[in-house]
């Protein structure tokens, strides 16, 4: 057995309501608010919905290996072509295909100190050398992770929105940096929450691509703005070279059929994508609003949570699950000071910062 696997960090997710009532003995699931995994608490879209309630009596066959017609279909949406897509188990996966690919000892990832862990975890999995660049009040500190760039490294992460700080970067910056990074260089901009930021941070990424430039990678996912995190489909787009590529190292049959079904679907509904955008929205502001009225300081989020410093991080996680509140604690993106609070209804939005401000008085 490979020893050196023993060091590997087990990654840490939010845990699952039923989880949490195991733990502290609640009876009344429904009591209980989980907000600590940036989740749409809108649920799927309706459109998607019921295209997985027509096609259950399918489940039987195995999936599309290719993914064929949601590939197509996802090609005219973005405006790229077909064979410039590749779908994964999530984005994670394609993040571990990407490690799989370029890195191997010697070779090294730049990403900021608190980007979104499995790149670290990627790293070290293939044996890589890490490069973690400090971040400039909660944000990419584009001109240091330049300057981190060796002759050895294979590939830089940029988390726009980064998890979890919520952060953006500006699009013209991202313009500016992508085009400074040197060609051996693959540059993974990571836009997991790409469809809930403000409209004005979002840029367009897949400009590159449309051009041609083939040290870029974007990856985007249907866990978040479109309601599918269960289902686990993401998705890259890069130029046809790569992109076949990570097709050799890709598992068959690695994206499910009912994923397939919904993600098709909900490429469509974009009334759903839109209302879900400004609640969300709202609702970041909205916390916002309240943490500071409470007295701490939060961050300005671009993505659907808000990362907030209330110093002793841990025991806050752990006092609000007691009150039937799940957040994050992020002591593992070393910042033992804060806890991150996914945007819920406004239901839920207000319990939380009844939670909060209960256990404040108290403190």
């Amino acid at each position: 057995m490979k020893s050196w696997i023993d060091h590997l960090k087990v990654y840490e997710p939010g845990k699952p309501i039923e989880e949490v009532a195991r733990e502290l003995g609640f009876n009344d699931l429904d009591s209980i608010i989980k907000v600590a995994s940036n989740e749409n608490e809108w649920g799927p879209s309706p459109k998607a919905i019921e295209a997985m309630q027509k096609n259950i009596a399918e489940m039987h066959r195995y999936p599309d290996g290719g993914s064929f017609y949601l590939r197509h279909h996802l090609a005219q949406h973005l405006q790229v072509q077909s064979d410039q897509i590749l779908f994964g188990n999530g984005s994670n996966e394609l993040i571990v295909f990407l490690a799989h690919l370029f890195l191997e000892p010697g070779k090294s990832l730049v990403m900021a100190e608190q980007a979104f862990a499995v790149y670290a975890l990627a790293t070290k999995l293939y044996q890589g050398e890490l490069i973690k660049v400090p971040m400039q009040a909660y944000t990419h500190d584009l001109d240091a992770m330049l300057d981190a760039i060796t002759p050895d490294t294979k590939l830089i992460a940029l988390v726009n929105p980064n998890n979890p700080t919520g952060t953006a970067v500006d699009p013209e910056a991202l313009i500016q940096f992508v085009r400074s990074v040197p060609k051996h260089v693959m540059v993974i901009i990571d836009e997991a929450y790409i469809e809930i930021m403000p409209k004005h941070l979002r840029g367009d990424s897949l400009s590159f691509i449309r051009e041609g430039i083939e040290n870029v990678i974007v990856l985007r996912t249907f866990s978040k703005g479109y309601g599918l995190a269960g289902l686990r489909i993401g998705y890259g787009v890069a130029n046809q070279k790569l992109i076949e590529r990570l097709n050799r190292v890709r598992q068959p049959f690695n994206v499910n059929a009912m994923a397939q079904v919904a993600a098709m679907a909900a490429i469509d509904d974009a009334e759903y994508l839109e209302k879900t955008s400004q609640l969300t929205q709202q609702g970041c502001q909205f916390l916002i609003n309240e943490l500071e009225k409470i007295g701490f300081e939060t961050v300005p989020s671009a993505a659907n949570f808000v990362l907030v410093k209330t110093g002793e991080g841990r025991s806050w996680f752990e006092d609000l699950q007691k009150e039937k509140v799940s957040v994050r604690p992020l002591d593992g993106y070393d910042l033992p000071d804060h806890i991150r609070i996914t945007v819920g209804t406004l239901k839920q939005n207000q319990r939380t910062i009844e939670a909060i401000r209960f256990l404040q008085q108290k403190r």
